[in-house]
């Protein structure tokens, strides 16, 4: 049982001296509408400098030139619910025990939505919510609780593209332009004529990869999908192809993600250059989304007076570090966009704190001028992106310049703890295993004194081997939960999940290690939580 460590070091030269925020309680005048909106995998790095480049996005630079844009915005859970979980609940992933895709919120959890409605909004809500639990695939299930067994399976199609060869083709994402009509005739037909003030909350699937049935009738979603229309709005030029360790060179939590997605095999520079460029391809659609509620708002005469939240639930790696998808803590994975515009927010405002999505919990909260819960992990925003706080170095000492991300589901077969402060990144892996903008390479060995006092910090905060040890235990007890429930026909059914190319080669030895997994470890949380800590000085340290 070894504890491992990754470090990197963040210089941004277009980054200024770091502030901080604040769970003081901002007032502004209540009553003010707001529009949220959440996508899928949206990388926040495409919302500035050099990245914004790549690819035309028009309404995210209005939002840009109309309010606040936070540089260092992340996701605190690298995957759908978990992330989810942790922004309508205001709480970090161990908190909400949101281990996978599958265990999310109860679903009569009270959200910051909730207590806005009790307080006199009117709301409303569209498209993909996703952070309660019991949704999700069985193979997504099946393959996060059996992320321990010794065995590396591919459960992803290999990464693709596919184009619409027509100029003039524009929705190419149905459900989400569906979804985007209903808000902007909800905004139409209902919002306007209230004289109470209003929520509206719209989820987005784009930019998230498309399902690939040509893996076999149980697939995953590896198809970046878009049309000519879309491609138009990409430099292709100005595509990075990302920088690539040798396989043999790989961290073995990377290895294991990058074969388990599929991506081990030879990519030439013109597929991975694709893929990007269909990736940004689809992030312009949704611009063009979120230009919808923006000119609808505008038509209605109701801009000025809403203000709009634009963030998304986790990022896309689009082939750097040898991946897609998400589950990880590298950069294109972990950092999200995170802009606010509207009434009384400062326009044209960079902030370079470290935030997260639990902050949006309390800001919707400090919005609305209700008092806020004192158990939250996350602080309100307001101190660094309202007009009505001109000194944000008067909160210096009200919030630690730092926000926690972890994730223990799928496609990862370790839980990993990430705590990102102004100038570090230290990511803990607790399990059974054996300045860099590209994150390839590892400098905790360098910095052994900032390393203890980043692994320090980060047990202050949550102690690590102890979850590590719950998701263990829970993650067994799912599983056994569910092979009781399949019955006689189990075999059949878990021959047949998303890894069934691989598994029908050799069932039977992929059977006998999920028994061999079941039948070692009787009591996880003990023998974790003690070997974990008798390591923690001798630790295999890593950084990036």
């Amino acid at each position: 049982m070894v504890t491992t460590n990754f470090l990197d070091t963040f210089k941004n030269p277009n980054v200024g001296a770091p502030g901080w925020r604040s769970r003081l309680s901002v007032r502004l005048q209540p009553g003010h509408d707001l529009a949220v909106r959440e996508f899928e995998p949206r990388d926040g790095r495409l919302t500035f400098y050099p990245e914004s480049q790549v690819v035309k996005l028009p309404f995210i630079n209005f939002m840009k030139a109309h309010g606040t844009s936070f540089l260092n915005a992340y996701t605190n859970s690298p995957i759908c619910c978990p992330s989810r979980a942790a922004m309508w609940s205001g709480l970090f992933t161990h908190l909400t025990e949101s281990w996978n895709n599958f265990k999310g919120l109860d679903p009569n959890y009270t959200t910051w939505m909730d207590i806005m409605q009790k307080h006199g909004y009117r709301t409303q809500k569209f498209g993909k919510l996703d952070y309660t639990s019991g949704h999700h695939s069985i193979s997504n299930r099946v393959e996060a609780w059996t992320r321990d067994v010794a065995f590396l399976l591919r459960q992803e199609g290999r990464p693709m593209v596919n184009l619409i060869p027509k100029k003039t083709k524009v929705r190419i994402m149905e459900e989400d332009w569906k979804n985007t009509d209903r808000a902007v005739n909800w905004l139409r037909k209902e919002a306007s004529n209230y004289t109470q003030p209003f929520v509206l909350y719209l989820g987005l699937n784009l930019p998230h990869p498309y399902p690939s049935p040509s893996s076999g009738e149980n697939f995953g979603s590896s198809t970046f999908h878009t049309s000519l229309y879309w491609l138009k709005k990409v430099s292709y030029d100005a595509i990075k192809i990302p920088k690539w360790l040798p396989l043999s060179e790989m961290h073995p939590v990377d290895y294991y993600s990058s074969y388990t997605k599929n991506c081990t095999g030879k990519f030439t520079e013109k597929e991975i250059k694709n893929i990007r460029a269909f990736y940004y391809a689809m992030c312009a659609e949704t611009d063009a989304m979120l230009g919808e509620i923006i000119l609808a708002l505008h038509q209605l005469d109701l801009l000025q007076k809403t203000i709009v939240i634009y963030t998304s639930d986790h990022g896309e790696l689009a082939m750097e570090h040898r991946q897609f998808y998400k589950m990880s803590m590298y950069e294109a994975s972990a950092h999200v966009p995170l802009l606010i515009m509207g009434p009384r927010i400062k326009a044209n405002l960079q902030v370079s704190n470290v935030v997260s999505l639990v902050d949006i919990y309390p800001t919707m909260l400090d919005i609305a001028g209700v008092p806020l819960p004192q158990n939250l992990s996350g602080y309100s925003l307001l101190p660094l992106s309202s007009e009505t706080f001109k000194n944000e170095h008067e909160f210096r000492n009200l919030h630690p310049p730092w926000i926690l991300s972890e994730f223990h589901g799928c496609n990862v077969n370790a839980s990993t703890y990430m705590l990102r402060t102004n100038q570090w990144k230290y990511i803990a892996y607790s399990d059974d295993l054996s300045s860099d903008p590209d994150e390839l390479t590892n400098i905790a060995t360098k910095f052994p004194e900032i390393t203890y006092s980043l692994d320090q910090k980060l047990r202050s905060i949550i102690n690590y081997p102890k979850v590590s040890a719950s998701v263990h235990q829970y993650n067994k007890e799912q599983f056994l939960k569910w092979r009781r429930s399949v019955g006689q026909n189990y075999s059949n059914v878990i021959g047949n999940l998303r890894w069934h190319q691989d598994w029908l080669k050799k069932p039977r030895k992929y059977e006998s290690a999920i028994d061999q997994w079941l039948n070692t470890h009787s009591n996880p949380k003990k023998k974790s939580e003690q070997k974990l800590e008798n390591n923690v000085l001798e630790q295999h340290t890593e950084i990036c």
